[in-house]
C-alpha cells in the first residue's frame, strides 16, 4: 500500500458560517447563486506567465503564509471529505505497483465503476456544442469548491478566505473536488466556470492550466485533460489534478528531440517523441516564459480538435513538461477491433492510464495485473506507427515549426527504435529526485 500524507486542514468559510440561501436557493455553481457569492480566491502574482518558476524559487511574504498545495488544496480536500462530500473513501482503495521494468502502478477502485457518473453525449466527435440540459459544473453545490484560481491584480501571490464575487467582474475560474476521486486530493480546474465553455481546448484555459502546476511547486501533483473521444465523461470545460506520490511510467522514459525548422522567431520550446512506450507521444518543455510552452500546446491541441483527432495531456514536472497522446481506443473500440480480454475489464485508457496509472474496477484484474497487461491495453491506445507520423506533422505546423530530417536522442543510443511489444526496460531520466521512495 502506497502511503498517504495527511496534512493540516485550512477551516473552510463553509465552516465558518450558514449563510441565508440566496440566488436560486440552491447555492449553486451557476449564474442564479456565483455572482452574489463570496469563495475563497487563490490570486497568483500577474508577472507568473513572465518565467518558469523553478524549483526554489521565492515567493512573496504574504503567499508563504499559507502554502498552495498542503495548506489550501490538499487541506481543503480533506476538509471536504470530513464532510461526507464523496461517493466513496478513495484513501481506502488498494493500490500497489506492478513488478517489472516500468512501475507501472495499479488501483483496485470498484467505487468509481459502480457510482461515476455515465457518458451523455456522443464519443466520435471531439468538438461538441455545450448542452445545459445535460449535466455540467454549474449544477453542483458551491459546497465542492476549494476556491478560486485566477490571476491577480498585481506581482504578489495573495488568498483572500472570503472574496465577493461580483455582478459585473469575470466568470470565476474554480477548483473542485471530483467527487468520484481516483486518487488522494483529486480536484477539478474549471476554467470561467460560467461561460459554459465546451471540453475543448483555449490558449487562456491551458495557461491557467500551467498556472496551477507551477503553483502547486511539486512534481509530484499532475494535471490531466481528457477530450471529447478520447474518455472525458462531462463536456464542461475542465483539467483533472491529484497527487501520487511516485513517478509515473511515461515520465521516466527516454525520449528523441525532433529537429525542426524555424519558421518563426525561436521561442526556446523543445519537441520530443517518447521512445520504448506502448502509447505513441510527444513532449513539450522549455520555452522562454510558460506562456511560450503554453501557447506551443494549446495550438496543437486546437489543431487535433479542429481534425477530430481525440488526444490525452498530462501536465508533469511543476508544468514544465506537457505529455501530448493522440488516441484511437474508442475509434477501435466501436469497430470491433479491441481484444475481447481488454474489453472485458471495462477500463477506458484515458490520461491517467495512458501515463500509468492503471484504474481498475474488478478485484480479479487488480490481482493479476501485470506489465504484461498494461502494455497490451495501452498497445490498443496508440495510433499505428503511419498515423502517428501523419498526427506529428499537423501538430508541429500548428505549433509553427517544421520537422528537419535529422532527429537527435535526449538520452541512451541515437540508434534507439521506437519498441517492439515485448518492451525492454525504460531508460530513466533524471526529472526527479533519486531518493523518491514508494512507501510500504
Amino acid at each position: 500500500m502506497l502511503t498517504i500524507k495527511r496534512v493540516p486542514t485550512v477551516v473552510s468559510n463553509f465552516q465558518e458560517e450558514s449563510p441565508e440561501a440566496l440566488g436560486c436557493g440552491r447555492n449553486c455553481l451557476g449564474k442564479c447563486c456565483v455572482p452574489v457569492s463570496k469563495l475563497p480566491l487563490y490570486a497568483f502574482k500577474r508577472d507568473g506567465s513572465d518565467s518558469i518558476k523553478g524549483e526554489g524559487a521565492v515567493q512573496s511574504e504574504e503567499s508563504n503564509q499559507v502554502c498552495f498545495l498542503n495548506d489550501l488544496l490538499l487541506g481543503q480536500w480533506e476538509n471536504r471529505m470530513s464532510q461526507g462530500l464523496f461517493r466513496y473513501d478513495v484513501t481506502t482503495c488498494e493500490t500497489k505497483v506492478i513488478p517489472g521494468d516500468y512501475g507501472f502502478i495499479a488501483q483496485l477502485n470498484e467505487g468509481r465503476h459502480l457510482k461515476k457518473r455515465p457518458t451523455e453525449f456522443r464519443v466520435d466527435r471531439v468538438l461538441q456544442p455545450f448542452d445545459e440540459k445535460k449535466f455540467n459544473f454549474t449544477k453542483v453545490g458551491q459546497e465542492e469548491v476549494l476556491f478560486r484560481f485566477e490571476e491577480g491584480e498585481d506581482d504578489e501571490t495573495k488568498y483572500f478566505p472570503n472574496a465577493p464575487v461580483g455582478q459585473n467582474s469575470k466568470s470565476p475560474s474554480v477548483i473542485a473536488i471530483n467527487v468520484s476521486p481516483i486518487e488522494y486530493g483529486h480536484v477539478l480546474l474549471i476554467p470561467r466556470v460560467l461561460d459554459c465553455l465546451p471540453q475543448r481546448i483555449d490558449h487562456e484555459s491551458f495557461l491557467l492550466a500551467l498556472h496551477m502546476a507551477d503553483e502547486a511547486a511539486n512534481p509530484f501533483f499532475r494535471l490531466g485533460y481528457n477530450s471529447l473521444g478520447a474518455f472525458a465523461t462531462i463536456n464542461h470545460l475542465h483539467f483533472q489534478a491529484y497527487y501520487l506520490s511516485v513517478p509515473f511510467p511515461v515520465e521516466k522514459v527516454p525520449t528523441q528531440k525532433i529537429i525542426t525548422v524555424k519558421n518563426v522567431p525561436d521561442n526556446g520550446v523543445i519537441v520530443s517523441k517518447l521512445l520504448n512506450y506502448p502509447v505513441r507521444g510527444l513532449v513539450f518543455e522549455g520555452g522562454k516564459t510558460m506562456k511560450d510552452l503554453s501557447d506551443a500546446v494549446a495550438s496543437s491541441c486546437i489543431c487535433l480538435q479542429d481534425n477530430n483527432i481525440p488526444y490525452n495531456i498530462l501536465i508533469s514536472d511543476c508544468g514544465k513538461r506537457v505529455f501530448l497522446f493522440p488516441q484511437c481506443y474508442a475509434e477501435k473500440q466501436a469497430l470491433g477491433e479491441v481484444n475481447q480480454e481488454l474489453l472485458d475489464t471495462q477500463v477506458n485508457p484515458a490520461v491517467w492510464e495512458i501515463s500509468g496509472h492503471m484504474v481498475l474496477k474488478r478485484r480479479k484484474d487488480y490481482e493479476d495485473a501485470s506489465e504484461d497487461y498494461a502494455w497490451r491495453l495501452l498497445a490498443e491506445v496508440s495510433l499505428s506507427k503511419e498515423r502517428f507520423e501523419e498526427v506529428k506533422a499537423y501538430i508541429l505546423e500548428a505549433a509553427g515549426l517544421q520537422e528537419a530530417c535529422v532527429e537527435v536522442a535526449n538520452v541512451g543510443n541515437e540508434e534507439q527504435e521506437e519498441a517492439p511489444f515485448e518492451a525492454p526496460g525504460p531508460t530513466p531520466t533524471p526529472h526527479f529526485p533519486q531518493d523518491c521512495l514508494v512507501l510500504q
